[in-house]
């Protein structure tokens, strides 16, 4: 997993993982399997599915790389505290799932704790091995 700076100022988590490190077949699967860690988590939940790609695809004049063949955002929150009126602005968290014809593209946004940023790629680097 690298850990890259998008944009110049956007501290991003980003992995590839290649269709033959897994068994996941499309990105809906993928989306799946992150729901069911949310949904398992104590203080997790899901606030919803972004299908980022029939977003864009309907969108007059679009453009999509040729080489992305689907892209969700999941989002959600896993938080059990709001400490002052500005955390807000940090919240929810969202896992890109980009599906490439023999790959899958996650990444997300580091997260303002610790714990949440390392329980995201706990998740997402399991999918490697599932």
């Amino acid at each position: 997993m690298k850990h890259v700076q998008m944009l110049d100022k956007f501290p991003v988590y980003t992995v590839e993982i290649l269709k033959v490190e897994t068994s996941f077949k499309t990105a809906d699967e993928v989306l799946e399997y992150l729901e069911s860690k949310v949904e398992s988590h104590p203080t997790g939940s899901i606030v919803a599915v972004f299908d980022h790609y029939g977003h864009v695809e309907a969108q007059k004049d679009s453009e999509i790389d040729p080489s992305i063949k689907d892209a969700k955002n999941l989002i959600f929150c896993l938080a059990n505290a709001i400490p002052n009126a500005m955390i807000g602005a940090l919240r929810p968290r969202s896992i890109a799932i980009n599906e490439l014809e023999d790959k899958f593209v996650l990444n997300f946004l580091e997260a303002p704790m610790e714990a949440p940023t390392k329980i995201m790629q706990e998740w997402v680097l399991a999918i490697k091995n599932l």
